[in-house]
């Protein structure tokens, strides 16, 4: 595994703690938009900057395209969440983010689904 900035890893440690906690106070069950908005406020409560459905233009030959994508949340303008509470996670989440990752320029990013029992089984890390 190709190793990230010591801040981005403090970072990412962060966002794993906060999603538990979302996880444990909330658990499964409720709709995407209910995790984003909490996860928003924890991260808010620990002075870490996110910013939520961030629109990502895709450039094809040679002109930008508004596509109508959008980053669930981006932590401290680095760190790409996608975001699911869903019952099965396809492959094509862990390609979306891949995805994302690339059109935002950024290295780094978890896709999270919080329809999980526990949410150690819905934390999934991807390094561009």
């Amino acid at each position: 595994m190709r190793r990230l900035a010591d801040e981005t890893e403090r970072l990412a440690s962060s966002i794993v703690d906060s999603a538990f906690k979302v996880h444990s106070t909330l658990g499964p069950g409720l709709l995407e938009s209910v995790y984003q908005a909490c996860m928003v406020r924890e991260f808010e409560s620990r002075n870490i900057q996110v910013q939520k459905q961030i629109a990502v233009p895709v450039t094809y030959g040679g002109m930008q395209i508004e596509s109508g994508l959008r980053l669930d949340l981006l932590v401290e303008d680095r760190i790409v969440l996608e975001l699911k509470a869903v019952v099965n996670m396809l492959p094509v989440y862990d390609a979306q983010l891949l995805t994302y990752l690339k059109l935002a320029d950024k290295e780094l990013g978890f896709l999270i689904n919080f329809n999980v029992p526990l949410i150690k089984d819905g934390i999934k890390r991807l390094i561009r």
